[in-house]
């Protein structure tokens, strides 16, 4: 996906989500693989609650966003 149309569907209501997610995309958009752009869809179609608790490691996630892609994904973003 063009990091453009990524940064655009990542925007949040939440400032919290926002600023965690405009952070990491402004270091790594250029250079997600396929897997780890579409771990990150299916993270920014959780409701703004759900991704901040898995963000803020309040929650793990559950299936089917339970895989590999999504857990390694996360980390990224927890570390940015």
């Amino acid at each position: 996906m063009n990091p453009s149309k990524l940064r655009w569907r990542a925007r949040r209501g939440m400032l919290e989500n926002d600023l965690i997610l405009t952070r990491f995309l402004d270091r790594c958009a250029t250079r997600l693989t396929p897997a780890q752009t579409a771990a990150l869809l299916q993270l920014l179609d959780l409701p703004d609650t759900e991704l901040f608790d898995l963000l803020m490691v309040r929650s793990e996630p559950a299936p089917p966003l339970d895989h590999p892609d999504v857990r390694a994904l996360l980390e990224q973003l927890r570390a940015a």
